[in-house]
C-alpha cells in the first residue's frame, strides 16, 4: 500500500491522542482489540507495553503487528473517503433491452441533479436501480455499464467500497433493533465519524418530523415508527450523516411523507439522486427523466420550462388531495364542498 510507510511514520512519532484528534476512527479499531482503555497520551508501542499480554495473543499479534495492522487500516480508511468524496458525476451507457434491442443511450449526471426513472409497473425501472447500485461493468442481465467521474471501475474499486458510493432507500423501511428514535441516531452518527454527534442527532432528529406526516419523539422507539415514519428518518440519516453521493429512491410517494421536499433536502446536499416513481409531481421535479419500455431505457426527457410550469397547478392538485386524505384520517364525509378545483 502506497501511503502505510506515511502512517507508519506517524505511529511512531505521535501520540495515540494526536492521531484519533486527526483520525476519530483509530478509536474504533482499538476498541475492536479491547483497547479502549489504553494509554493515549503516548506513542501506540510505548502504549502497549501497559498493557496485558492476554490481550494481544487473544488475536495472534504482537505490537508491531498491531501497529502495522493500524496504519494499513488508516490508509484504507482514507482511500476510501477520498474516493467517495470525489464522486463528482455518474455516467450510464446502454446495454441491451428485455427484446435484445440496443439502448442507444449514454447519459452523465452531476452531482446535485435529480433523476425520475418512470415506466410501466414491471417495466424495468428497480433493474435500473439495481445496475446502478452494483455499478454495473456489462456483467448484468442489461449489458449496461456505469462510470464514476467518466471511468471504469475494476472489481476491486467496485468492492472495496462496500457500498458507501451508494444509498438505496427501498419502498419498505423496518427496524429490526430495538433502540429509540435518539439512540438509533447516536449509533449512526458515531459510526459515520460526526464531528458534532448531538448536533447532527438534532438536526435529523427535525429534520425526519418535517418530512413525516405524523410527528413523534425522540423516545419512540424505531420498531414502532410507521411506514411513513421510518422512511422520512432514513432520508433524513441519508442527508446529514451518511457519505454517499448517490441515492436511489424507490417509489417515495407510497411512503406518507412530504416526498418533494425530501427530494429539494437531498440534491441540496450535493447528491446525485434517481428516484423511481409514478408521481407527476416527482417526475417533473427532476432535471431529467428517464422512460422506461420492455425493460430498457427507451428515452430520456429533459424537463422543460413550460414542464415546469405546469408544476403550480399539479402542486394545486396535490394539495388538494392532501387535504382530502387529512378529512378521511379525521373520519369526515368527504362532500363535494370540500372539494376545490
Amino acid at each position: 500500500m502506497n501511503n502505510t510507510p506515511h502512517f507508519m511514520t506517524l505511529l511512531n512519532n505521535e501520540s495515540l491522542d494526536s492521531v484519533i484528534e486527526r483520525y476519530p476512527i483509530a478509536r474504533d479499531f482499538l476498541a475492536n482489540y479491547r483497547l479502549s482503555e489504553i494509554a493515549t497520551d503516548r506513542l501506540l508501542l510505548a502504549a502497549l507495553k501497559e498493557v496485558e499480554e492476554d490481550i494481544l495473543e487473544e488475536f495472534g499479534l504482537t505490537p508491531d503487528d498491531l501497529l502495522l495492522n493500524l496504519a494499513v487500516f488508516l490508509e484504507t480508511f482514507c482511500e476510501t473517503r477520498a474516493a467517495i468524496d470525489g464522486v463528482k458525476s455518474i455516467t450510464i451507457h446502454g446495454g441491451i433491452n428485455k427484446l435484445k434491442q440496443p439502448e442507444q443511450i449514454s447519459l452523465t449526471i452531476s452531482a446535485g441533479e435529480i433523476i425520475s426513472i418512470v415506466g410501466p409497473t414491471g417495466s424495468g425501472k428497480s433493474r435500473l436501480l439495481n445496475d446502478i447500485e452494483c455499478l454495473a461493468q456489462r456483467d448484468t442481465p442489461t449489458g449496461r455499464q456505469i462510470l464514476i467521474n467518466g471511468h471504469e471501475l475494476d472489481d476491486t474499486q467496485r468492492f472495496e467500497m462496500d457500498g458507501k458510493l451508494v444509498a438505496q432507500l427501498s419502498q419498505n423501511m423496518n427496524f429490526v433493533m430495538d433502540l429509540t428514535v435518539r439512540e438509533f441516531l447516536e449509533m449512526h452518527a458515531k459510526c459515520r465519524l460526526s464531528p458534532n454527534v448531538n448536533e447532527v442527532v438534532e438536526k435529523c432528529f427535525q429534520c425526519a418530523n418535517d418530512l413525516a406526516g405524523e410527528k413523534f419523539s425522540e423516545d419512540t422507539k424505531v420498531t414502532q415508527l410507521s411506514g411513513g415514519q421510518s422512511r422520512a428518518l432514513m432520508i433524513a440519516d441519508t442527508a446529514y450523516m451518511s457519505d454517499s453521493p448517490i441515492v436511489l429512491i424507490d417509489e417515495i410517494e407510497n411512503a406518507g411523507i412530504d416526498r418533494r421536499k425530501a427530494i429539494v433536502l437531498l440534491a441540496k446536499r450535493e447528491k446525485i439522486i434517481f428516484v423511481s416513481t409514478h408521481d407527476p409531481l416527482l417526475a417533473l421535479n427532476a432535471n431529467k427523466r428517464i422512460i422506461i419500455k420492455n425493460g430498457g431505457i427507451h428515452k430520456i426527457i429533459e424537463t422543460s420550462a413550460e414542464e415546469s410550469q405546469s408544476l403550480v397547478l399539479i402542486e394545486k392538485l396535490d394539495n388538494e388531495l392532501l387535504k382530502l386524505r387529512n378529512h378521511l384520517r379525521s373520519g369526515d364525509l368527504i362532500t363535494k364542498e370540500l372539494i376545490n378545483l
